[in-house]
């Protein structure tokens, strides 16, 4: 039988413009599993919070049931907290269960290990209502499954959350409160259903609207003919038109769409990072990689996948140079024009308005070679000028990840590096992201623990699988988890156990990028492997000479100066291209062999 928890009856708050709650009504039992969905800036952290106690409402009633307890995971991870993992875990159980050391400094630990860390802090007291914000938010997918199967256990405790994550999403929501334009209405249906049911609805409310701005525009038509419109008996219908106008004034139209476009620049040559036996560690006893030795090539989409603590965001600042390696060597291609995406949106001060940020103290900003106005590039990413004037302190975790990225994107690039992109983003501009990445013709790296994301997103994956251990693999996700699995089953043996102690099954599929005997193409001969060790040098060669010729004809004074060297070089540069593509192409094809 469910117990009642808590109620909100009438609950109104705002902040100045239109209010975030606005008649808010919800009731909360015990055992539901329950997701407040929403766009980024609709209010869904604040109602949470209203939930929680941590912020009083302007009006309305908050019932809780006597005795109740409530815990609360709120977005943001503490970037400096004392204390070690027991003093804030208070509880071995989960400490054990989530593969954490109850020694381990907190500060000490990666984004996603200090998430373990509060997650087992707020199921610790064992609460009657769990909120959660944003609770994938760097977990690994180990953890992010861990949590799904522990949230799907509970009979008694009621969870209710924000997040993006769509696997989490359909794997856990039993119930969905939708926060659209302040009001709040409640479906009783799994996530996938409430997305068609929404959609359906959203298409009624289009039609009825047009239909009243068609009587609106015939209203209108008819009071300018005035006499008529003075006449006693037509009263009530002036009276109509006026409270048709009021209806229009008054109404909360919904959020404009995300409109985000990379800006590529000039293609990379063909090899964007050379990576020759890539070592490094913060210590001697626990290497993050070593002895890794790869290529990333141009056009490549690459995820990298492992467990919190196992090294990703390490990885990535290695591969663009961020970070000098303990040994080995990471050598950046020619023409690589690079853009960073930071999972903690450090590159944001928080005391900049959002148009300081993206165009600091212009009007304007160059979105493809085309100068705009910065309030309209912003209205792109769902900032009207009121919030482009908003510092950034007072943005929701959402609206910090899209400004990140409107200032991203208006550098050209053909080498994208993203950490943990799809955080906090709702779920629409999620989708749109994944479109114009799919889209984008430059080289992608990314961190994410978005199975979805990944999924639909990338090539292949790096996977760490531990002691410095990288594996490269082909496809998204779905083929990294299979090969992370499968190393780790091969070195525990048969008593198989993942890092919060759930069972992992025996994998049958074959190991991901690993050909069957019969497939294997035969040793190089002596001849060929005389070419390949050739190679590196005839493409550093040529890239260096195809970097001088462009370098020249760059230089504005060249062309009145010496015409005839501006046609020689300019002929030569086409050829030398098609030369490196070539040579490239038979390093890779000998490479691969």
């Amino acid at each position: 039988m469910a117990r009642h928890l808590l109620s909100l009856h009438d609950v109104s708050l705002a902040f100045g413009g239109d209010p975030v709650l606005d008649g808010v009504s919800l009731n909360v039992e015990s055992g539901v599993r329950a997701c407040v969905t929403g766009r980024n800036g609709e209010g869904k952290s604040t109602l949470l919070k209203v939930i929680a106690g941590r912020i009083e409402p302007d009006t309305g009633e908050i019932i809780r049931a006597p005795g109740l307890k409530v815990a609360f995971l709120e977005q943001e991870v503490p970037s400096d907290r004392p204390g070690s993992v027991k003093e804030i875990a208070q509880s071995d159980r989960f400490i054990s269960q989530m593969g954490l050391d109850p020694a381990a400094v907190f500060n000490s630990l990666s984004g996603g290990m200090r998430r373990r860390v509060l997650l087992a802090r707020v199921l610790a007291d064992e609460p009657d209502l769990v909120l959660l914000d944003e609770p994938t938010n760097h977990l690994d997918v180990a953890s992010i499954e861990w949590l799904e199967a522990f949230i799907r256990r509970q009979t008694e405790t009621a969870f209710l959350f924000v997040t993006h994550d769509r696997a989490f999403l359909k794997s856990v929501a039993t119930y969905v409160y939708d926060l659209d334009r302040g009001t709040l209405a409640g479906w009783n249906c799994d996530y996938r259903t409430f997305l068609q049911r929404k959609a359906d609805l959203q298409a009624d409310e289009a039609a009825l609207w047009a239909k009243k701005a068609k009587k609106l525009a015939q209203e209108e038509a008819w009071i300018r003919q005035g006499v008529k419109a003075r006449r006693t008996r037509n009263q009530g219908r002036v009276e109509a038109l006026r409270q048709l106008r009021l209806e229009f004034a008054n109404r909360r139209t919904a959020l404009g769409t995300t409109t985000l476009r990379v800006d590529t620049a000039a293609a990379s040559g063909d090899r964007v990072i050379k990576i020759e036996n890539l070592s490094f560690a913060y210590d001697a006893e626990h290497p993050i990689v070593k002895d890794f030795t790869a290529d990333v090539l141009k056009g490549e989409r690459i995820g990298v996948v492992g467990e919190n603590g196992t090294g990703k965001t390490t990885l990535l600042k290695l591969l663009t140079g961020a970070l000098a390696p303990t040994s080995g060597a990471v050598t950046i291609g020619t023409r690589v024009e690079m853009a960073f995406f930071d999972q903690l949106h450090a590159q944001l001060d928080p005391e900049s308005t959002v148009k300081e940020v993206v165009a600091r103290d212009r009007d304007t900003v160059v979105v493809g070679g085309v100068q705009k106005h910065v309030f309209a590039y912003l209205a792109d990413f769902l900032f009207t000028p009121e919030r482009a004037r908003t510092p950034v302190k007072a943005l929701s975790g959402g609206e910090k990840a899209r400004l990140l990225l409107a200032r991203l994107f208006l550098k050209p690039s053909n080498l994208l590096v993203m950490d943990e992109p799809t955080n906090d983003l709702d779920v629409e501009t999620l989708e749109l992201l994944e479109e114009q990445l799919l889209n984008y013709k430059g080289t992608l790296l990314v961190v994410s623990h978005d199975r979805t994301f990944l999924d639909n997103v990338t090539t292949s994956c790096y996977v760490l699988a531990g002691d410095g251990v990288v594996r490269p693999c082909a496809g998204g996700y779905a083929e990294a988890a299979r090969l992370l699995k499968q190393v780790k089953e091969a070195g525990k043996g048969s008593d198989k156990s993942g890092p919060l102690g759930e069972r992992v099954l025996p994998v049958a599929a074959p190991v991901v990028g690993s050909p069957r005997r019969g497939d294997r193409p035969g040793k190089l001969t002596y001849k060929e492997q005389r070419e390949l060790e050739a190679l590196p040098a005839k493409v550093e060669a040529l890239e260096a000479e195809i970097a001088e010729i462009e370098s020249a004809l760059g230089d504005p004074a060249l062309y009145a100066k010496d015409p005839a060297r501006v046609a020689a070089l300019t002929a030569r540069l086409g050829p030398a291209k098609e030369e490196l593509d070539a040579v490239e192409t038979r390093w890779l094809e000998l490479s691969m062999r």
